[in-house]
């Protein structure tokens, strides 16, 4: 079923303002629930979470007071969803379970926007991007077993795969090979606009998480890990936000953001199990239904264009939460030994990127190296789940 937001009606945006109670959503049950449920609410808090600084640096640079109200009006609703959305994860688990689980958004979310990208440049941003993020959810389910002595499975539950990917220590680059090539907006498939936006979107909010949660660890070796990864996170999201073409007007940029959320929230729906969560995800649309016609209406008063200029006619097949194992492994196969260069992509280790290494690590063990070491010294053993047989790289496989 063919489904255009630009053709449904959502809630009015003077009926959609809630009171507490109705925000005080029950969490899910994080031993009974599906994992792609917690990875969908992960999800949407990202979005939600950059819908709102998207309109609040919008805000910032408008002079027209009455686009300020609007704005905020709409924004308000946008921080209740949000809201709702994060308080759905559960007060019971622990940091590091909520950090396995946000490494499992970034694996299998892009994952999937890498095997469905139409343009073979931003696909290849994807592919090298997921190999990284698949090392980070190795070494914190390292890191989980060693602190807590419990295992990542019983979070991941066997749909994605915990082993090593690109190693962690070879991420950190010199900040300009982080800056890709952005796609030209006026030819570049809609799909593309949608997939660049919800993978920057996923990224930015883990990098705030990490930039947070961190310091609230006792154990250096938590502190530490977090630090370094918060930092990779932080080139993740200049890799992927410059894949966004600058040239896109404030008003472009604020008609893909709702639609974008339309998107997501409608996919989410089609495919949620858990029933209290599916409602929320089909109330969400219906309002972000009218945030897209409100937005539309600016960009039509301030931009003077029809959003139909830019927008697909159609929302594309769902965004889908499913195991991408063999696709990984291929990746993990053949893209082991990328490393960026400008904007493009090498083999080979060159003089800006080995004086980062030099300067980063300084000679000493990064936290990422230090924390499997940690983890032998303890359990005589890595941690991993390798569903599918052994490491495809044989210099990956556990001696």
């Amino acid at each position: 079923m063919t489904f255009n937001p630009l053709e449904q009606r959502g809630i009015p945006l003077d009926r959609q303002l809630r009171s507490w109670r109705e925000l005080n959503v029950p969490p899910i049950d994080p031993d009974r629930c599906d994992p792609y449920t917690r990875c969908r609410i992960i999800t949407m808090n990202g979005i939600e979470v950059e819908a709102i600084m998207f309109s609040h640096q919008l805000a910032r640079n408008t002079v027209d007071p009455e686009v300020k109200r609007q704005l905020a009006r709409t924004r308000y609703i946008e921080a209740q969803q949000q809201k709702v959305v994060n308080w759905l994860l559960p007060g019971v688990s622990s940091v590091l379970e909520t950090t396995i689980a946000y490494e499992q958004v970034a694996v299998d979310l892009t994952g999937w926007v890498a095997r469905m990208e139409p343009d073979p440049y931003l696909k290849q941003a994807y592919e090298f991007g997921v190999l990284e993020d698949f090392d980070h959810l190795y070494r914190y389910a390292n890191l989980y077993e060693m602190i807590e002595h419990r295992k990542a499975e019983s979070i991941v539950d066997n749909l994605t795969e915990v082993m090593p990917g690109r190693p962690t220590r070879f991420h950190h680059r010199d900040p300009v090979d982080n800056v890709r090539d952005p796609y030209d907006k006026d030819t570049t498939n809609p799909l593309s606009k949608l997939h660049a936006l919800t993978i920057m979107s996923a990224e930015q909010q883990t990098m705030n998480f990490y930039m947070n949660v961190g310091p609230q660890y006792m154990e250096p070796i938590a502190r530490r890990l977090y630090q370094e990864i918060g930092l990779i996170e932080e080139e993740h999201v200049t890799h992927y936000e410059s894949l966004v073409d600058p040239g896109e007007t404030w008003w472009e940029q604020l008609v893909n953001h709702e639609y974008n959320e339309c998107y997501l929230y409608y996919s989410f729906m089609e495919q949620e199990s858990d029933p209290k969560v599916k409602a929320i995800w089909e109330l969400h649309l219906n309002m972000e239904l009218e945030h897209l016609h409100i937005a539309c209406d600016l960009m039509r008063r301030h931009d003077g264009r029809e959003p139909q200029e830019i927008l697909a006619p159609e929302l594309p097949n769902v965004l889908t939460f499913e195991p991408n194992k063999q696709y990984l492994r291929h990746l993990l196969d053949t893209q082991m030994d990328l490393t960026t260069l400008g904007a493009g992509y090498v083999r080979e280790a060159h003089e800006r990127f080995e004086k980062m290494q030099e300067q980063i690590h300084g000679g000493e063990e990064p936290p990422s190296d230090r924390v499997m070491a940690e983890h032998d010294e303890m359990f005589g053993r890595e941690y991993r789940v390798q569903s599918e047989g052994e490491h495809p790289d044989p210099a990956m496989r556990e001696k």
